[in-house]
């Protein structure tokens, strides 16, 4: 399973940004799709997490802000972040869970949130 993040950039302080993550390869049905991100000097830290059923699961201080969702004929998680402050600032990256067991990761893509 490959997995590939899109959407990323620059963008100002209360703006927003929807990522992306495509899970391509084959013989595989993912159960659990989640964000993660990793901010300058700390450690990766789960945003949210859904399900193949579309059961999303936020961490308390992105509820509200952030709603992901995702796709399932495309193998895609989408992460719609509104609102975003400087320290929204991070490598985001997602994560597959597969049915048969083992987890993906994406490579990250890079958000930056500054004026």
């Amino acid at each position: 399973v490959q997995l590939q993040a899109y959407g990323g950039g620059l963008v100002q302080p209360g703006g927003f940004l929807t990522l992306s993550c495509v899970a391509s390869g084959s013989g595989f049905s993912i159960d659990v799709m989640g964000w993660y991100r990793q901010a300058p000097g700390k450690q990766r830290e789960l945003v949210a997490r859904i399900t193949r059923a579309g059961s999303a699961g936020y961490v308390n201080s992105f509820q509200g802000r952030f709603t992901i969702s995702r796709d399932n004929a495309k193998n895609t998680v989408y992460l719609q972040m509104n609102r975003l402050k400087p320290e929204d600032t991070a490598l985001y990256y997602c994560k597959a869970e597969v049915e048969s067991g083992g987890d993906y990761w994406g490579k990250g893509t890079l958000v930056t949130v500054s004026s």
